[in-house]
């Protein structure tokens, strides 16, 4: 059964977008899976997910904006969680206090999101998730 909600990371938006990328079918078929659950996201994956394709020529550049797009339209079930400076200091200070960890900053804030929305499932396939304690949808079993 699916969760009522998950968050999104970078791993999965790309995965999505990229017909090349080795997880594609699987975020294809979670995408289908998870039709009645809400995703979250934050404005620092959609950071992530266009400077993923900044180098991959104006086509490329243009599907991710258009994916950036529609998942903040108004008919999305997607809610974005928009980069403040609450969040910053937040995600800084998780960043400080895991430093035994290879945690980047847009990880940090993502586990502070998940924290504070009671997120346990992640569309990701970064271990670093797990290393924090949450759930890794499209980790290879």
């Amino acid at each position: 059964m699916m969760p009522k909600a998950c968050f999104a990371d970078t791993a999965f938006l790309i995965a999505r977008l990229n017909p090349r990328d080795n997880h594609h079918q699987k975020a294809r078929a979670l995408t289908a899976e998870l039709k009645g659950s809400r995703l979250i996201t934050s404005e620092m994956i959609f950071t992530e997910l266009l400077d993923a394709f900044a180098e991959s020529g104006s086509h490329v550049r243009e599907a991710a904006c258009q994916l950036v797009k529609s998942l903040r339209g108004a008919n999305s079930r997607t809610h974005i969680v928009e980069q403040t400076g609450e969040l910053f200091q937040k995600a800084l200070q998780k960043y400080q206090n895991f430093s035994d960890k290879e945690w980047g900053l847009t990880d940090c804030a993502s586990f502070v999101i998940m924290e504070e929305n009671a997120i346990t499932h992640a569309l990701t396939t970064d271990h670093h998730f797990e290393q924090a304690g949450f759930i890794a949808l499209m980790k290879e079993q």
